[in-house]
């Protein structure tokens, strides 16, 4: 039986996938600085294999980031000294946080947060947030077995 990855090796490698793409690195790209192959770093970024402290190191530095970096939202790993209630009030944040993380780490997360960044009228903003939930509520107001909108 295959053994899952680590949420926290997970995390660190779509970190390391969100910045690549903000980049517009390849993984080739990255792998060839790190003198890896582009599987190694699928590998890294999918959290399958551990990232070694130097090896973080060398890719902080060439993602130009702190090491730090890969760690933010990170999910609070057992053994900490975190009390069950504090862990069940932040649950359900986490889970949003690392379905937000997983979608800034696809190039489509990408691509869409550098056009909204580029808009700088307020309103304009205001309005695309509000379409864009409008939208997703219509999403889930439709059956899920038709795929259409419900009678009233």
């Amino acid at each position: 039986m295959k053994k899952a990855p680590n949420p926290i090796d997970r995390h660190v490698g779509s970190r390391v996938r969100m910045r690549r793409i903000l980049l517009g690195m390849s993984q080739e790209k990255l792998g060839e600085a790190l003198e890896l192959t582009f599987q190694q770093v699928q590998k890294y970024e999918k959290g399958t294999n551990r990232i070694g402290a130097s090896r973080l190191q060398q890719i902080s530095q060439i993602l130009n980031v702190p090491p730090a970096f890969f760690f933010d939202g990170a999910p609070a790993s057992e053994g900490t000294a975190a009390s069950e209630a504090t862990q069940a009030q932040f649950a359900e944040e986490d889970e949003g946080s690392t379905y937000i993380v997983d979608f800034l780490s696809t190039t489509e997360g990408v691509r869409l947060n550098k056009a909204f960044a580029r808009i700088h009228n307020p309103k304009v903003r205001k309005r695309i947030i509000d379409l864009v939930t409008s939208l997703a509520d219509e999403d889930d107001a439709e059956e899920p077995e038709t795929g259409k909108t419900p009678a009233k």
